[in-house]
């Protein structure tokens, strides 16, 4: 062991601070949040840039792409930036170009691609080695200035290049192309906007510093986005959003068939086709949505059946989107369709705005919308004035060398007398004439070709232009009211440019505030038929399509027969009651078809396995049901209140031990007295308003029993009379219309009834 060397080298423990791990830990994630905030995830307000994009523009700028020059290869650009400017992977710096050439992705491009650069489908874009860009006009526009002292330049990561802080063009590229980011403990998400409603409201924000929100939302509508489709909000809330900087915007596809027959069919989306049939056409879907994954959801919902109405979806895209979907019959509701998709797919999708945003000081803030443009303006106000003093420098510069040059005109032969006689000419000149060193040094440096063209006229024509540009400069500069209204000429020159008449300024979002939703239920979307259901006494059921007659011949297992038949449509609900008082609710769609013997009731709802059905019937709306035990107690309950969600139904009426539902009836609604029948062959009569609404419960006495128990109950209309079934196969009835010897309260012994009345005591 080298002793010199240990004891020179020192000792790696002494470098070790003592310190608090918590304010270590803080301090460093403060610096990195920071740098994450400031300088990598969060737009400039003053172009709208982030460091990747306003570096790649930089770089392609710098490599004098453009739009009359030829394209370069992306590989090309992306390996300056990350060499000069961009100390980051590649992967992500092309992603970022990429997006910058997405006319998808960006309303207004910044790059021109040549090349796979992906598509709306979800496709990734080619590798960079076989793509191609250039700069858009737009990106040139956004640079505009930058040779003109309008901005610092600020050294690059490692010192030897430097580059611009941000971008002085006056194009409104943070609300025109939106952002959207994620830092730490913040985010941002701006959406796209129309150039022309963005320079209407900054115009009016110029000329009334004081203007209320709402009227500028009059001339600023709201989201532009590349891909179109539709606003559903309304203006209240969309306005809203604006005034705090925070919101969310309802985003739909739009339907569109140029085919439709008329105007209403084309607007809706409706495409008829032969038969009387028709289809829907997508012709525009929502920002950011991929067009392949879109398609997966629809199919997987056509798929699992969440959508019954809809038969199949195709796609027949070419360069514009069309999106057919074909409905299961011509029947369908196409409003209805549309509702059942927005809520189950990305036909319609939520866009965040969150207007966060580095200002001038470099400080993130939430900002509402003439917050936001009030700094914009006030930024290109600055940057104005910067490059009017620039220009004025400029002029400065140039005015002192247009004066010697007039001096040494004027005095040619003697200048050139000393120039061939003294040893230092120049200090002689300047002695001579009053010339500063610099006009000295710019006389001296002239070529020989130049003396004939320097004549005094031209020079003096240079230098009174010159004078008259510095004037006017002056007066801009000392006069804010000039500068307002120089920014306002170039705004409306430049909102020329990208007017509502041009390709790229027309407005593609519609803002169009939708209906009120629809709650919408799977059985709203069954197709209506006809059905008639069979149940057997063990319980099997089906449904055959088609109201077939009551008393056909169905087929049954062996040892089994017919219970309950009935005629029903598919899109009913189906009430099961069982004698524990328990209901249950089936779809008549979901009933198997009548081919075979159909299928045990108890796959479908959880029965136990000694309960038995009492009666089973569809369920109507606000109708109500008779329900009585074989204790003789009862009430009346609306089917509104008898529906079950679940297998494990609903239990309605609470029976003791040995008490069983006996009578499950519908009341009609011209009814207005109950019958009610025991085994002892007693009958009673009583008003129905004596009757209880009840949902849940064991109900009132309704007929009084010393041994036995019920045997019958039914509602009817007192001037109709009492009916009931005579025995044998006549299928007739019979009616007695005095009954009033029946009628009593309810809870009575009752007596004997009519004549004829059946043995078995049913009605």
């Amino acid at each position: 062991m080298d002793i010199t060397t240990s004891e020179t080298e020192p000792d790696p423990f002494d470098a070790i601070v003592d310190a608090p791990f918590d304010s270590a830990l803080s301090e460093r994630y403060l610096v990195y949040a920071l740098s994450t905030i400031t300088a990598r995830s969060l737009p400039d307000l003053r172009d709208g840039l982030k460091p990747v994009h306003r570096r790649l523009l930089w770089a392609m700028r710098q490599l004098k792409l453009d739009p009359a020059s030829a394209f370069k290869k992306s590989a090309r650009v992306v390996g300056d930036v990350i060499g000069k400017y961009h100390p980051h992977g590649d992967a992500s710096v092309y992603d970022a170009m990429v997006r910058l050439a997405q006319t998808f992705a960006l309303r207004y491009p910044l790059v021109e691609g040549q090349g796979n650069f992906g598509n709306i489908d979800g496709d990734n874009a080619a590798a960079y080695r076989y793509t191609e860009a250039r700069l858009t006009p737009t990106a040139i526009r956004l640079m505009a200035g930058l040779d003109e002292g309008t901005v610092d330049f600020i050294p690059t990561y490692n010192g030897e290049e430097e580059e611009p802080e941000i971008f002085p063009g006056l194009f409104p590229n943070l609300l025109a192309n939106g952002s959207s980011g994620i830092a730490v403990g913040m985010a941002t998400s701006i959406p796209s906007h129309n150039v022309a409603e963005v320079i209407d409201a900054a115009l009016e924000v110029i000329d009334n510093p004081h203007v209320e929100h709402a009227q500028l939302m009059e001339l600023f509508q709201g989201p532009d986005f590349p891909t179109g489709g539709v606003v559903a909000d309304s203006p209240a809330a969309i306005s809203d959003a604006y005034a705090t900087g925070r919101g969310s915007f309802r985003v739909r596809a739009r339907f569109h068939a140029e085919e439709a027959k008329d105007e209403a069919d084309r607007a809706a989306g409706i495409e008829r086709l032969s038969g009387g049939q028709w289809q829907l056409v997508i012709s525009e879907i929502p920002y950011m949505v991929q067009k392949g994954k879109l398609i997966e959801q629809i199919a997987q919902v056509i798929a699992d059946r969440k959508v019954p109405i809809l038969e199949d979806v195709r796609d027949e895209s070419d360069e514009n989107i069309r999106l057919v979907l074909v409905p299961k019959s011509r029947n369908v509701d196409p409003e209805l369709l549309k509702e059942s998709l927005y809520k189950l797919t990305d036909l319609e999708s939520r866009f965040s705005l969150n207007l966060n945003v580095l200002d001038a000081a470099r400080t993130p803030m939430v900002m509402g919308l003439k917050e936001l443009l009030v700094n914009w303006i006030a930024s290109q106000i600055d940057i104005l004035q910067r490059r009017s003093q620039h220009r004025l420098d400029r002029i400065a510069a140039r005015l002192e060398l247009v004066e010697g040059y007039i001096i040494a005109f004027l005095n040619l032969d003697r200048i050139i007398e000393i120039i061939r006689t003294e040893d230092e000419p120049k200090p002689v000149m300047m002695a001579e004439f009053g010339l500063t060193d610099r006009q000295a040094e710019a006389i001296l440096n002239m070529r020989l070709r130049s003396l004939r063209r320097l004549e005094e006229m031209e020079l003096r024509q240079e230098r009174d232009d010159l004078l008259k540009e510095r004037d006017e400069l002056e007066q801009l500069l000392g006069s804010p009211a000039r500068q307002r209204t120089r920014l306002k000429r170039d705004l409306a020159n430049l909102r020329k440019e990208y007017s509502e008449d041009t390709p790229l300024g027309a407005r593609r979002t519609t803002i169009a505030e939708a209906a009120p939703t629809v709650e919408f239920s799977m059985d709203a979307m069954i197709e209506k038929e006809p059905v008639t259901v069979i149940l057997s006494q063990r319980g099997w059921i089906r449904a055959a399509r088609g109201h077939v007659p009551l008393d056909g011949d169905f087929k049954f297992k062996e040892g089994d027969g017919p219970a309950f038949a009935f005629h029903a449509q598919t899109t009913d609900k189906l009430l099961i009651a069982l004698d524990t008082g328990r209901f249950f609710t089936l779809g008549a769609d979901k009933l198997p078809g009548a081919r075979g013997f159909g299928e045990p009731i108890r796959t479908m709802v959880d029965i136990d396995a000694d309960a038995q059905i009492v009666n089973i019937l569809p369920y109507r709306a606000k109708g109500q049901l008779l329900l009585a035990a074989s204790n003789g107690k009862g009430f009346a309950a609306e089917m509104d209140e008898l529906l079950a969600e679940t297998r494990k139904g609903r239990q309605v009426v609470n029976v003791k031990p040995g008490v069983k539902l006996a009578v499950v009836r519908e009341i009609a609604a011209e009814h207005d007295h109950v019958a009610v029948v025991g085994d002892n062959r007693k009958l009673v009569i009583f008003a129905l308003e004596e009757l209880p609404l009840l949902a849940r419960g064991q109900g009132v006495a309704l007929q009084r029993y010393r041994d036995g128990g019920l045997s019958d109950a039914v509602s009817f209309r007192l001037e109709d009379g009492l009916s009931w079934a005579m025995g044998g196969d006549s299928g007739r009835t019979r009616t007695e219309k005095d009954v009033m010897l029946w009628k009593v309260a309810r809870g009575a012994a009752g007596r004997m009834p009519p004549t004829g009345f059946p043995r078995d005591n049913r009605f």
